[in-house]
């Protein structure tokens, strides 16, 4: 299976000649797909990677069927590999030209998925740590949603082997931020932000620490008021996923010479 050809951008007023779509295919327009925890019960911000507004440029989002928190990740998760093939398939037959996802810990399934499809896979902001040392040449403090569940399959995963220089604060425990895990329906969003301020801090007490990595697809919402608190750069699933579409969208450059 392969991604719509030819595919490209389309100038106002320029020739476009023959134009192909693939039978199936029934949507279009769509560079980035990202699959997500059907099964969840909880606000869903802006600046979630589920929420439509967190994005200037469409996203096509897709459910691994049957999937909750507790199957993903956590001691009761199982393998649930062909579900999230399925839905990355389904993703490619739609047309997109990159898959990334809404939870960290799919990336336990990145390097099975990656060699399974011919596009951009990117399902973990861990990914990014191999950059995030070239940039800044510190630790790094990785927040992340459940602790317990940040193990070295999952790194190993996503091509990281060496963590000693990783300072991890999970927020499992967290009165308000645990309503995610637990599918509360509702949480105090100030509270959420404090708990999320008061982990970064705790794992920056590091001096050593020069930069914050969120694992959670659902810690984005409070990325600008950490790096407020903190004066220091912080990557996430937004800042893997705005790269990895910039890297299949590129558009002609306008201008004068």
């Amino acid at each position: 299976m392969t991604p719509a050809t030819p595919s490209g951008f389309l100038a106002a007023g320029a020739p476009v000649g023959e134009v192909v779509m693939p039978r199936g295919q029934s949507v279009a327009g769509y560079r980035i797909g990202v699959i997500y925890i059907e099964d969840v019960w909880y606000p869903l911000l802006p600046g979630n990677i589920v929420n439509a507004t967190t994005f200037d440029f469409p996203v096509l989002h897709r459910p691994v069927r049957g999937l909750s928190i507790g199957k993903l990740f956590g001691s009761g998760s199982v393998d649930v590999y062909d579900a999230v093939l399925a839905a990355c398939e389904g993703l490619l037959a739609d047309g997109v030209w990159a898959i990334s996802a809404a939870c960290g810990f799919f990336g336990k399934y990145q390097a099975r998925i990656r060699a399974q499809l011919p596009v951009p896979v990117a399902l973990s902001s861990l990914l990014q740590i191999p950059w995030i040392r070239a940039l800044t040449g510190g630790k790094i403090a990785v927040l992340t949603a459940d602790s317990a569940s940040l193990d070295a399959e999952l790194f190993a995963a996503c091509g990281i082997t060496d963590t000693d220089d990783l300072v991890i604060a999970g927020l499992q425990d967290a009165p308000q931020f645990s309503a995610i895990l637990e599918g509360r329906g509702s949480f105090d969003h100030e509270a959420v932000q404090a708990e999320v301020i008061a982990a970064a801090r705790s794992a920056c007490a590091d001096p050593a620490v020069s930069a914050i990595l969120l694992e959670c697809s659902d810690m984005p919402p409070y990325a600008a008021a950490l790096q407020s608190a903190l004066a220091k750069p912080v990557f996430d699933f937004t800042t893997l996923i705005r790269y990895l579409h910039t890297t299949v969208s590129h558009r002609p450059y306008p201008g004068v010479i």
